[in-house]
């Protein structure tokens, strides 16, 4: 690993020029764009090492298809692949392998895939045979899982004979992600309906789009974090965020609430210190990759906060919920369940000389404590775990002012 060390800095102010693109958005338009014939004309696609390996992957013709880390990668392509008709096998790093792919598998088999695990049952590696034609048209999944498992099936609807009806079953977590996945289908010509807890998807051809990619609200979401901690700030991001299909823009509320405004001026975000809130209550359902940048935000804004919808964290790519114990605990932040399903988050109670934060091999552990920076020194374990979703991220730091150095 390659450690990175923040000198602190109290001052952020300047221009961040290498926001990246949705990298949500960017998987499912390549997806889409498989399905129609690779016949769009996308631009602004997200240089996400994630985004990177889905556009070589989906036009891949090895056998075997590896995802390394990445998620979202591996949960659309199974799905792609599963009804393509080709042998495929689905395998990852260490940690994808411990990543429950059952319920996007267990659906697939329904529908009429040949799909085999080759390791543990009910994760990847996994071999898919083949498809032997649709057999039903109707599946159930639970929806407070993954809401990549939906998506995926949802674009594969359009391209079986009979389309596809999803019913959700439970509660419906990062619902916002299916809304995107929708209304995308909808933008490459496919029939899609979306209302309470069934989806249904009809039959038909996909059609090619020209589509330029917007912002990554995610991405954006370190700098509402850089400018609420700094003792001064005045924040700059350009790009069109005026139309969004991401559930992630409520970071501007959120930030009203943590001590950031953001408004538009043109085609620039402005984002500007304004005062906080002593206590925060948020249910993070719909926009769970935000945890990462609020909860270490309010442990050094002093900000208490009573927390729900964190249930999918403990799936990704570490156990967030325990790294987020664990990390913050340098500062003497806690976050205790206090019942099933309900967080209480009590902020710092002491600050260190310094922060060494782990990442556990995930890019939202780097950036979401990064702006600690600007009350104390901080290491990061390992630098090169941005380049999962925002690989200019420690430039724009150095833009807007911040010294970084090899540790």
């Amino acid at each position: 690993m390659s450690a990175l060390l923040i000198v602190p800095r109290s001052i952020v102010n300047g221009t961040v020029y290498g926001l990246p693109a949705s990298k949500s958005v960017s998987n499912r338009v390549l997806i889409l764009d498989a399905l129609s014939g690779f016949s769009s004309d996308l631009k602004n696609l997200s240089e996400a090492r994630d985004t990177s390996l889905m556009t070589d992957l989906v036009r891949s013709s090895e056998k075997e298809i590896n995802v390394m880390d990445a998620g979202t990668t591996m949960r659309f392509l199974t799905a792609y692949y599963a009804i393509s008709g080709s042998n495929r096998i689905m395998t990852g790093t260490d940690r994808m392998k411990e990543r429950p792919i059952h319920p996007l598998v267990d659906a697939l088999r329904l529908i009429g895939a040949d799909i085999r695990y080759l390791g543990k049952e009910g994760f990847p590696p996994l071999e898919i045979m083949g498809f032997s034609g649709q057999k039903t048209n109707h599946v159930r999944i639970p929806g407070n899982l993954s809401s990549q498992y939906i998506s995926a099936l949802m674009m594969i609807g359009p391209a079986l004979p009979s389309g596809l009806q999803i019913e959700l079953t439970g509660t419906i977590g990062s619902r916002p992600y299916i809304k995107m996945t929708e209304a995308m289908i909808r933008m490459f010509g496919g029939q899609v309906h979306f209302e309470e807890n069934l989806i249904t998807v009809q039959s038909g051809t996909l059609k090619s789009v020209s589509y330029t990619i917007e912002p990554d609200w995610s991405a954006a979401s370190y700098w509402f974090s850089f400018c609420s901690l700094a003792k001064e700030s005045h924040l700059r991001l350009p790009g069109n965020f005026e139309k969004s299909f991401q559930g992630d823009q409520v970071i501007c509320e959120i930030g009203e609430r943590v001590g950031v405004r953001a408004h538009r001026s043109g085609s620039e975000l402005i984002l500007e210190k304004i005062p906080h809130q002593s206590t925060l209550e948020w249910d993070f359902t719909d926009c769970p990759d935000l945890a990462q940048t609020v909860l270490p935000l309010c442990a050094l804004k002093g900000i208490s906060g009573k927390f729900t919808g964190l249930e999918s964290l403990r799936i990704k790519e570490t156990d967030r919920i325990l790294a987020l114990q664990q990390e913050l605990a340098q500062v003497g932040a806690t976050l205790l369940e206090e019942k099933e399903g309900v967080w209480i988050f009590s902020p710092a109670n002491q600050l260190p000389s310094s922060a060494s934060i782990r990442t556990y091999h995930d890019h939202r552990m780097a950036m979401g404590f990064a702006p600690w920076s600007t009350v104390l020194p901080v290491a990061i374990e390992d630098r090169n775990v941005i380049n999962k979703s925002y690989p200019r991220f420690w430039k724009d730091m150095e833009s807007v002012g911040f010294e970084l150095k090899e540790s």
